[in-house]
C-alpha cells in the first residue's frame, strides 16, 4: 500500500505570486528602517561625544589650583553672568570653545562657575568655599532629512561643586 507521488512540477503561479508580494513587503520595510536605525545611531554618537567632552572639560576644572591661606591661588574662576566664562585675575580661565577645534568641530563647549558664597548661593547652598561649576556642549543634531537648523541645538550639560583646598 504505497503511495507514490509521480507529478511534482513545483511551485503554481498563485504561490510564486504571493511569495513575491510577501517578500516585496518585507524588503520595503527593512528599507524604511535603515534611516531611523542610522538616525537614532548617529544621535546616540553625538550625544556620547558631548558627554565625553563635557566630562573632559569637568576633569580639567577640577584639577585647577583654588587654594586658601596666606598666599591664596585662584585658576579656577568665577563666571560674572550667565553668559561669561570664567575668569581669574583678569584672564579667562576656561574661555569658550565655539566652536571646538578639530576633530570636534561640530560641537561647542562653555563653562559656567558660580560663586556659592553670593547673592543665593547654589541651589541653597550658601558657602564661600565652594563653587559650582556647569559645562555644557552643545551639537546640531540630524533630522529626518539632513542637519538641523543652526539655532535648533542639542546637548550635554554636567555639573559639580568644587571645594577650595
Amino acid at each position: 500500500m504505497r503511495r507514490a507521488i509521480h507529478d511534482q512540477r513545483g511551485l503554481t503561479l498563485a504561490e510564486l505570486l504571493a511569495a513575491t508580494a510577501v517578500i516585496g513587503i518585507g524588503l520595503v520595510a527593512l528599507a524604511s528602517a535603515i534611516p531611523l536605525a542610522s538616525y537614532g545611531i548617529q544621535e546616540g554618537n553625538q550625544l556620547s561625544t558631548a558627554t565625553f567632552l563635557a566630562n573632559q572639560r569637568l576633569e580639567h576644572v577640577r584639577n585647577a589650583r583654588w587654594e586658601g591661606g596666606a598666599a591664596p591661588v585662584d585658576s579656577v574662576g568665577v563666571s560674572a553672568s550667565a553668559t561669561a566664562p570664567p575668569m581669574a585675575g583678569g584672564v579667562a580661565t576656561f574661555p569658550d570653545e565655539s566652536p571646538m577645534a578639530a576633530p570636534y568641530s561640530d560641537y561647542n563647549r562653555r563653562v559656567r562657575i558660580t560663586d556659592c558664597g553670593a547673592g543665593a548661593g547654589c541651589a541653597g547652598v550658601v558657602s564661600s568655599e565652594l563653587r559650582q561649576v556647569v559645562v555644557t556642549v552643545d551639537y546640531r543634531p540630524l533630522t529626518g532629512v539632513g542637519v538641523a537648523a543652526a539655532a535648533q541645538r542639542k546637548g550635554a550639560v554636567v555639573s559639580m561643586y568644587l571645594s577650595r583646598r
